[in-house]
């Protein structure tokens, strides 16, 4: 099969599980606290804001597998399997003698893999009889999933969307409003959060933890409502293994298994997705796979963060999670990758990365859209600008392989494409975006004051 280029499944071949590289970990998650008693996390203390059987997935420490509900399997046929493509013409472009394989995301009805979890999730709160849900978007990738997942399960469903993206990406916004999606820009002054942050902070533009803040609030006012979350937390990595598990299958089609499986990382849930199915065959099986979370300079919590318990959001609503941390008042900077502008860490990838089973690298902006636009030249697919984090580190890594004159099998996800990102492309082609990075010193003076939540 050494000419052929696209690997799909069939119907009958998509997983009917998800896996939970929880229960196979030797060192467990240390649990989320309640902030209040500074205890271990119930199932009523989650449930208070998440629908039940989310709930039970976060706090599920034993099943290493868990059944795709019958509905969900039958809308993930929609558009699943994605394809495994063979990226040939990058290769060549980078004259590797590594083979490149990506997880095409992009091809499902809004763009990104976002709607993996999204069915999954307003199906549970449909089975529950939730009517009304609220959620957060950076780039708006995860809104725009959510929105038509609302609207499949009929759902009413409120969006909580980063002022910058909101700006930025008009017709992202658009797109959850066809859905039927209320959208409003975050900080906004429908929520206690956002008034607080708009009068201490008149022009911030927003940060994934501030659109947290304000959708968790919204869901603790509102009769039967329940917030929905894009990342991060473990139920949401859960139902994005689909991904990894079908490459799985898709690679042995292809005859290789890969040395190295890169994801972009803001939250975790698509790294997650893409490499702990790879990633128990190190556990179980003791194989060597390398696995690379691609972040941003600007937001760089895995490599630059402190392993400490924090809040999931601005305010402070969440409970604290063990997590690798920039502090969870840090302000990113505006960069066009406005899925990974957050400040932590989950809490599965950050007891990971404690024991060394993967690694991080953070990459400049102006890297990112340098490898976006070599790899849209020699793949013929424009990448959104999360994707092009992994996208960059693949690169760097077949570079790496033709310097010792090696031959790699390397895998990424493309997490989405980047056709509604186009505003994005305009500016780095003129020469209009830069490079942001963050200081130890500012790193440090924002963790300061983090031994004040609890102490490991």
């Amino acid at each position: 099969m050494d000419n052929q280029k696209r690997f799909l499944l069939t119907e009958k071949e998509i997983p009917t599980h998800w896996y939970n590289i929880v229960a196979d970990m030797k060192n467990k998650p240390l649990p989320m606290m309640n902030p209040q008693t500074k205890k271990p996390l119930t199932l009523d203390d989650m449930t208070g804001v998440f629908c039940k059987a989310c709930s039970e997935q976060e706090l599920n420490t034993t099943d290493a597998w868990i059944e795709i509900p019958e509905e969900v399997r039958n809308l993930y046929k929609n558009y699943r399997s994605t394809p495994l493509v063979r990226a040939y013409g990058l290769e060549k472009a980078l004259g590797t003698p590594a083979h490149i394989y990506f997880k095409n995301e992009s091809v499902s009805p809004i763009g990104s893999h976002k709607l993996n979890s999204a069915l999954a999730q307003a199906y549970y709160c449909k089975q529950e009889g939730v009517t009304n849900i609220t959620t957060e978007t950076g780039a708006g990738q995860w809104g725009a999933a959510l929105s038509y997942a609302a609207k499949a399960f009929g759902l009413e469903l409120a969006v909580f969307m980063v002022k910058i993206s909101f700006e930025q990406k008009p017709y992202r916004r658009s797109i959850m409003q066809t859905f039927g999606a209320q959208v409003v820009a975050s900080p906004s002054m429908s929520t206690k959060a956002g008034r607080k942050i708009l009068t201490e902070t008149p022009n911030y533009q927003g940060s994934l933890g501030t659109a947290i803040s304000e959708a968790v609030e919204l869901a603790m006012q509102t009769p039967n409502c329940k917030y929905v979350l894009g990342s991060v937390l473990n139920h949401v990595t859960l139902h994005q293994t689909v991904i990894g598990l079908e490459a799985e299958k898709q690679m042995e089609m292809a005859g290789e298994y890969p040395d190295i499986v890169i994801g972009c990382f803001g939250g975790g849930s698509n790294f997650g997705g893409i490499c702990f199915p790879f990633m128990r065959h190190n556990i179980l099986d003791g194989k060597t796979t390398r696995f690379i979370a691609a972040e941003p300079a600007s937001c760089p919590k895995l490599t630059k963060g402190k392993f400490h318990y924090d809040f999931g959001d601005e305010a402070g609503y969440t409970p604290l999670i063990p997590m690798f941390t920039l502090g969870h008042n840090f302000s990113p900077a505006n960069i066009h990758a406005g899925g990974l502008r957050y400040h932590g860490a989950g809490s599965i990838v950050s007891q990971l990365l404690k024991d060394g089973m993967m690694e991080a690298a953070d990459v400049k902006q102006l890297d990112t859209f340098k490898a976006a636009t070599i790899f849209a030249q020699a793949e013929g697919i424009i990448p959104a600008p999360e994707s092009s984090h992994a996208i960059c580190v693949a690169i760097q890594e077949a570079l790496k392989a033709k310097e010792e004159g090696k031959q790699k099998t390397i895998l990424f996800n493309l997490s989405g494409h980047g056709l509604i990102d186009m505003s994005a492309y305009d500016m780095y082609l003129r020469g209009d975006l830069k490079n942001y990075e963050v200081s130890d010193s500012e790193i440090d003076s924002n963790l300061s004051g983090l031994d004040k939540i609890i102490n490991l």
